[in-house]
């Protein structure tokens, strides 16, 4: 199970490593002006985009603030033919194991929509931070199912527990952290300004 779970999260990353190079390629754009825009080195963003690495969190929001997509739009592009209805077992998972991190793209996508519904997970300790949004003003609604969450924006850290939800336009950084001993698990409605 483990080695198809690698697999299909290896095809994933071929497939996005693809459309950042595609995305690039639309703008005409070179390695050197990606990473001036960016702030990723050159070397990280050839290996992401030839699937030598699984690119962080990080590294996509970073992404998706250049080319004014969220997370979930850029995801969704690199998924075969949108669907009306997304079963359980069809969502896409995304997994970032260098911070412990792994996101479930609930909503069938659809570039033409403005809101989504996400599943995060977080192992306890897991620190999760973002230095933009992928697009300023951004509305988030994050709403903890199980155990607890600090959320940082604006240089205010909000504490949730089980049943919380915290609403917030997102202009800066953002940082997610799991507090406590036990793993966070939490839904985000992201919503486009």
């Amino acid at each position: 199970m483990k080695q198809l779970d690698e697999a299909a999260t290896d095809a994933v990353d071929a497939r996005l490593g693809a459309r950042l190079a595609e995305l690039r390629a639309e703008r005409g754009w070179s390695l050197g002006e990606l990473a001036e825009r960016s702030g990723v080195s050159k070397s990280t963003l050839s290996r992401a985009e030839r699937a030598e690495i699984s690119p962080t969190a990080s590294l996509l929001n970073r992404l998706c603030g250049v080319y004014g997509r969220t997370m979930s739009q850029l995801l969704s592009e690199v998924e075969s033919e949108p669907a009306l209805l997304l079963r359980a077992a069809e969502q896409p998972v995304w997994q970032d194991r260098a911070s412990g991190f792994v996101r479930r793209s609930v909503s069938p996508p659809h570039a033409g929509l403005r809101g989504e519904l996400v599943e995060g997970r977080l192992t306890a300790g897991a620190d999760l931070a973002y230095d933009r949004p992928p697009v300023p003003g951004l509305e988030q609604h994050i709403w903890v199912l199980e155990g607890a969450l600090d959320v940082t924006a604006q240089e205010v850290t909000h504490h949730l527990d089980t049943g919380d939800c915290l609403r917030l336009r997102v202009w800066g950084p953002t940082r997610f952290r799991c507090v406590g001993d036990a793993d966070v698990r939490y839904v985000l409605a992201v919503v486009l300004p």
